[in-house]
């Protein structure tokens, strides 16, 4: 039996839904699996696996302006963040010397890996996306990616190759030919299963993301929710709140929900209204979902490009947060293709598994 220490990221739960299919992977697999995660991350986990081990690991402050000036407030932040990288890199140490393991699987924290414990990296962003005016600051992070990803042993891209199927488009463009020798293009990684439902459910609300932008958006779509017909379904994406919050003949409002409640209200969706995230835009493409509106953290560079190249893609349409007018809004979303057909997580994570992570397990 293998000993697997997992850590997700915390911003928002993205990270750690992601994660999902991998951890059952490994349990599958007789493996035992030691999640080391904060917040709403490590509260989501634990209510999915309580069979595995937990380990409460600080990883950073969130960054996120509450305005558009996401990329000042970053740039300002970045001391704060070596400093949270360093008590990471403390962290773990104190995590290794306790206990051994024989992989490391880091999503997005970038202090999780070890020169002793073969270690891999997820993201789906090897290549960033800033405004014309800072393509240099955009060559920048191409050479700090590929300096970080000298760190780990293996990057897993949770997207298809580049290409006409790349759910991600320009961002999971390897812009290194070191990145390009260390990546492995996994194809999407979502929870969500696709399920053999009738599609009763009129509208899916999934209100998401890091704080304060998820209740920015939360105060701005519940006020609304009665301009949508037929039933709907708000999910506030707040584990620490009660189930359900409000309950009409046609309106269902809950704090949070389950996996597996998450993936019934998916599968039963005709129309989902939601952040342009790519953790939900992975959930989408492997449920075939064809009819949405989404709306991108206002500052998130990376949300912004998707829903940009989406919209260009002739795949969903997009509205910002501060332009919001469901009356018109929900009209212009019937125009959409929704993401081409591709293969499934299932297909995906069983590669993953055999061609990649099997090499340091079995």
């Amino acid at each position: 039996m293998a000993q697997v220490l997992l850590s997700p990221l915390s911003w928002g739960l993205g990270h750690a839904m992601r994660d999902i299919p991998i951890i059952r992977t490994l349990l599958a697999h007789d493996h035992e699996v030691t999640i080391a995660a904060c917040g709403n991350a490590l509260n989501a986990l634990k209510q999915e696996f309580p069979q595995c081990k937990f380990i409460e690991l600080e990883d950073y402050p969130v960054p996120y302006s509450s305005g558009s000036l996401f990329l000042p407030k970053f740039f300002l932040f970045l001391p704060v963040m070596l400093k949270a990288v360093a008590n990471e890199r403390k962290n773990l140490a104190k995590i290794l010397a306790h206990d051994h393991y024989d992989l490391i699987i880091s999503d997005n924290r970038l202090g999780a890996y070890s020169a002793e414990v073969p270690s891999v990296f997820i993201t789906h962003q090897l290549h960033y996306h800033m405004p014309l005016a800072l393509w240099p600051v955009e060559l920048f992070a191409l050479r700090i990616n590929t300096y970080l990803h000298q760190k780990y042993d293996r990057i897993i891209v949770p997207d298809n190759p580049p290409g006409p199927l790349a759910l991600a488009g320009k961002l999971s463009r390897p812009g290194s030919e070191f990145t390009q020798s260390r990546a492995f293009f996994s194809g999407i990684l979502t929870s969500i299963e696709k399920q053999e439902r009738r599609e009763d459910l009129d509208n899916l609300v999934m209100i998401s993301g890091p704080e304060p932008q998820r209740t920015k958006l939360e105060e701005i779509l519940l006020p609304s929710i009665h301009e949508l017909e037929g039933k709907t379904v708000v999910i506030l994406g707040s584990p620490k709140r009660k189930t359900e919050i409000t309950n009409t003949d046609t309106c269902t409002v809950k704090g949070y929900v389950s996996n597996d409640e998450k993936v019934e209200l998916m599968n039963r969706a005709r129309f989902v209204i939601c952040r342009s995230g790519y953790t939900t835009m992975m959930e989408l493409a492997e449920l075939g979902k064809k009819r949405g509106l989404f709306i991108p953290t206002p500052g998130q560079t990376e949300q912004e490009y998707l829903s940009w190249y989406y919209q260009k893609q002739g795949w969903f349409y997009s509205q910002s947060q501060y332009h919001l007018d469901l009356a018109k809004d929900l009209p212009a979303a019937q125009g959409y293709s929704g993401f081409p057909d591709m293969p499934s997580t299932r297909e995906n994570v069983s590669g993953l598994y055999n061609d990649l992570l099997a090499n340091y397990l079995e």
